[in-house]
């Protein structure tokens, strides 16, 4: 099935080029680059070397070692993460690190790149933990490999952050992404409890979604813990403007100073804001980006992009 999420639309807001909205955020291109040099290097690199007669890449030792086993004498502990990082064929590894961008980024974006590394990875976590536990249960004794369970976190979380957004179906039939991720999870359930489609990890599926519905909720202040999983999260977090929260003392918000730019706005030392001054800062955050910025400019740009909107 192909799918597309569509650029605008419902209730998702796009920043401006302000806020420094990117194709390829940091966390999404790491992933997607080491993603694909694990499988390039196992599959084909090591391929051919072996050790004590068994092949090193391909389905030989460092399978053996990595990829996620039910709980017993091929077990161990790093399997729970290393084996996000395998894929079992170029289809497999394609529409992973495909939907993983397509949804992924725009999560990253909107939470910033800590959050999204950190939800990212509990939803593997949690589709692993999911998969040692239930798999055996059905059967199911063979090794998995693959970022499946993250990425249907990360989808779990776009249908919750943008349900009205359409995603089009063979890039024909649109359809609202909360009806979508609802359709996706029905049907892994259906065919995890019937055991249709031998070989895939329903459970771990499952188990990343699950994950990443308990996150969401957390994060809104729905279920408890709200409050310490954004501080896990956001602690030194640069987020792009537009989408940063500010968590200020009653003392600094009744001292806070505001300035209108249109009235002879003032930056430190008491020279009036110019619009030669906006076109400089936009200039430097070109160059060298927005963390390049000093903190009296971002104030400036801040004020400056609350006139836009």
């Amino acid at each position: 099935m192909s799918f597309f999420p569509a650029q605008t639309s419902g209730t998702y807001y796009r920043p401006s080029f302000m806020g420094g909205f990117r194709f390829f955020p940091p966390v999404i291109k790491a992933l997607l680059i080491s993603n694909v040099a694990v499988w390039l290097i196992i599959d084909f690199v090591l391929s051919p070397f072996a050790i004590g007669g068994e092949r090193i890449g391909g389905e030989g030792l460092l399978t053996r070692y990595l990829a996620l086993w039910p709980l017993g004498d091929n077990f161990y502990p790093w399997q729970l993460f290393t084996y996000m990082f395998l894929h079992g064929g170029f289809a497999h590894i394609f529409f992973n690190m495909l939907a993983l961008w397509m949804f992924g980024m725009e999560l990253e974006n909107t939470w910033g790149s800590r959050k999204f590394l950190i939800y990212y990875l509990l939803c593997g976590l949690g589709a692993a933990i999911s998969n040692v536990l239930v798999a055996p249960l059905i059967g199911q004794v063979g090794p998995t490999v693959g970022a499946s369970g993250a990425v249907y976190g990360v989808l779990v979380a776009f249908g919750m952050l943008f349900p009205d957004r359409p995603i089009y179906i063979y890039f024909l039939l649109p359809i609202r992404a909360k009806y979508f991720v609802a359709i996706y999870m029905a049907m892994e359930v259906f065919q995890g409890v019937t055991g249709t489609s031998d070989g895939v990890a329903h459970f771990a599926h499952l188990g990343g979604a699950a994950v990443g519905l308990l996150y969401v909720l957390v994060d809104r202040g729905t279920l408890p813990f709200g409050s310490w999983l954004r501080g896990l999260t956001t602690r030194h977090e640069e987020v792009p403007l537009g989408y940063r929260r500010f968590n200020r003392t009653p003392e600094e918000v009744h001292e806070a100073k505001f300035y209108d730019i249109k009235t002879g706005q003032q930056r430190k030392g008491g020279k009036d804001i110019t619009q030669e001054d906006i076109d400089a800062i936009l200039d430097k955050i070109s160059a060298g980006g927005y963390q390049s910025l000093t903190e009296d400019e971002k104030r400036i740009l801040f004020e400056a992009s609350k006139k836009l909107h």
